[in-house]
Parts: structure tokens; C-alpha cells; sequence
């Protein structure tokens, strides 16, 4: 039983990915016809809305003081600056180009960790570390400019910066999640979001020629109840199954869906420099993951 269970998981975290992999190519379509920040706004009030069910239990939180700063540093750190850079990147870059450097998230997190919490940072982490930025250094490099993606290096520096981001938030998370369910941590994420993300929809809407088509509405929805709920919901799920630093492994099969995606989606190609420094990135993260355990010699 506990088999099919681990394989549950298995199945729910490689979903979980999928769906996140996805969420650059809802983020790039819904942009061409709508600003970067209505398409954020817009997906945290769609995601807030099916949070609303569940606000009558929030409230039976006891919140302190620090509860609350640690709340909003959470916020801060993602959605707020989070989308922002990501947005923004997403403006200058191909969504292919952006799904790569997410790579680097799970090194980012182990380093924040290794400083912050005093986590123990083995030899191979650091190795694969550097083996890693290299690749994403090249990726930068051997972009290409295109109407899609006018500034890729300024565009995967921005998507790096939402990367640092997500890591700052994941070590808020850690102690948070301690007191607070991960549905509660989702759903402030999203009501938080929308407030901030607001004044940005308003500036926009006034300033900024946008279409709410059809199209640019459906992925909008997409972003808001598929990827905010159900990746979010999924990756929880899957961490009831599956140990946490086993988790953080699958994080690198996003930028292959984006890649996949990407080309069956928006039509977007890659170049074999692209190819090799893509894989650069990812073999450092698994030679960063890979635990060598040094066996001793029997003595005769």
C-alpha cells in the first residue's frame, strides 16, 4: 500500500512540474494581448475567489506579531517581487529561456538554507552549483534576440532575481509552515497579491493599450485556478508522500516541459548552443543532488 502511495505522489509532483512548466507559456500568450501586471492581478483575484470557501477556518489562526511579519516578508518575497521580475523577464526573454533558469532554484534555496538555517551544504552542492551557473552564464550568452524575446540576457537576469525570490520564500515558508497549513500559506499568498498587484492593473488599464480577448482571458483563468491551485495543491500533496529533499529534485523538470511547450505551443526554437547549455544547467543540478556514499574496505 504504502508502494502505490509513493507512486501517487510520484505521478502528483510530476504534474505538479508540468503545470508549473506551463504556467510560462499562459504567462507569455495572456501578455500579448493584456500588460504584464493586469495578467498578475487578474490571476491573483481569480485565485483569491476560490479561497474565499475557506476564510471562516483562517480565522480560527491564533497570529502573533512575528506570525504577521513573517507573513508579509512571505508575501513580499512571493507573489509581490516574485511576479514582478518574473513578468518583467517574460517582457525580454522566450519562455523557453525563462523555464531554464528556474534550474537554478533548487541551488539558490540549498545555499539560503546552508547561510540561514545552518543546513549542512556537501561538496557536490557546491560543485554542481558552479557547474550550473556556468550553464545559465552560457544560456544568457548564446541567446538570441528575436520580436518574442528583444533583451534575453536582461530578461534571464530579471527571471534569476525572481528565482532569489522564490528561494527567500521558501525559507519563510519553512517556519510558517510549522503553524499554518499549506492552503492557508497559498491563499494569503493570493489575497495579499491581489491588493498589491492592484494599483499596477489600475496604472495599466489607464495608460497601456490592452484586448481582452478571449484567448488572453482563458489563459488568465488558467494561471489563476490551474496553476496557483492546482500545482500548488498538487506539490503539497505530493509532499505528504514524497520526502522533501526528494521533492526539490523534480523542480528541475520544469524548464523540459517549458521546452516542450514552448515549441509545440508558441512555436519557439531552440539552438543546439541553447540545447547544451540547458543541459549544462541541469547536469549540475542532479550531480548537486547525487549523494556519493563512500564505501569501506572489508579488512581480511
Amino acid at each position: 500500500m504504502s508502494k502505490n502511495f509513493n507512486l501517487i505522489g510520484l505521478f502528483s509532483i510530476i504534474f505538479a512540474m508540468f503545470i508549473w512548466g506551463s504556467s510560462f507559456i499562459a504567462l507569455k500568450s495572456a501578455m500579448a494581448d493584456l500588460g504584464e501586471f493586469t495578467v498578475i492581478f487578474l490571476r491573483m483575484f481569480i485565485a483569491s475567489l476560490c479561497f474565499v470557501y475557506f476564510i471562516k477556518g483562517f480565522l480560527k489562526y491564533d497570529f502573533t506579531k512575528d506570525d504577521i511579519k513573517y507573513i508579509l516578508l512571505l508575501a513580499l518575497f512571493e507573489p509581490c517581487l516574485y511576479f514582478i521580475f518574473e513578468a518583467k523577464a517574460l517582457v525580454y526573454t522566450s519562455a523557453s529561456q525563462a523555464g531554464m533558469i528556474t534550474s537554478l532554484m533548487p541551488l539558490i534555496t540549498a545555499m539560503s538554507a546552508g547561510y540561514f538555517l545552518k543546513e549542512i551544504i556537501s561538496r557536490q552542492l557546491i560543485f554542481g552549483s558552479l557547474i550550473a551557473m556556468v550553464g545559465a552564464v552560457w544560456l544568457s550568452v548564446q541567446a538570441t534576440t528575436t520580436l518574442s524575446a528583444p533583451n534575453p540576457m536582461l530578461g534571464n537576469f530579471l527571471e534569476l532575481c525572481a528565482m532569489i525570490c522564490g528561494a527567500g520564500y521558501t525559507i519563510v515558508t519553512r517556519y510558517l509552515v510549522e503553524k499554518y497549513s499549506a492552503l492557508f500559506i497559498t491563499a494569503i499568498q493570493a489575497f495579499i497579491g491581489a491588493i498589491f498587484f492592484f494599483p499596477f492593473f489600475i496604472y495599466e488599464y489607464f495608460t497601456k493599450p490592452m484586448t481582452f480577448t478571449t484567448e488572453a482571458m482563458s489563459w488568465v483563468v488558467y494561471l489563476g485556478v490551474v496553476v496557483t491551485l492546482g500545482g500548488y495543491g498538487l506539490y503539497n500533496f505530493a509532499l505528504t508522500k514524497i520526502e522533501a529533499s526528494k521533492a526539490a529534485m523534480f523542480v528541475n523538470l520544469i524548464p523540459i516541459f517549458t521546452l516542450i511547450l514552448a515549441f509545440l505551443i508558441l512555436g519557439e526554437k531552440l539552438s543546439i548552443q541553447e540545447l547544451i547549455a540547458s543541459l549544462t544547467i541541469l547536469s549540475g543540478v542532479i550531480l548537486s543532488q547525487i549523494s556519493v556514499k563512500r564505501f569501506k574496505r572489508k579488512k581480511a
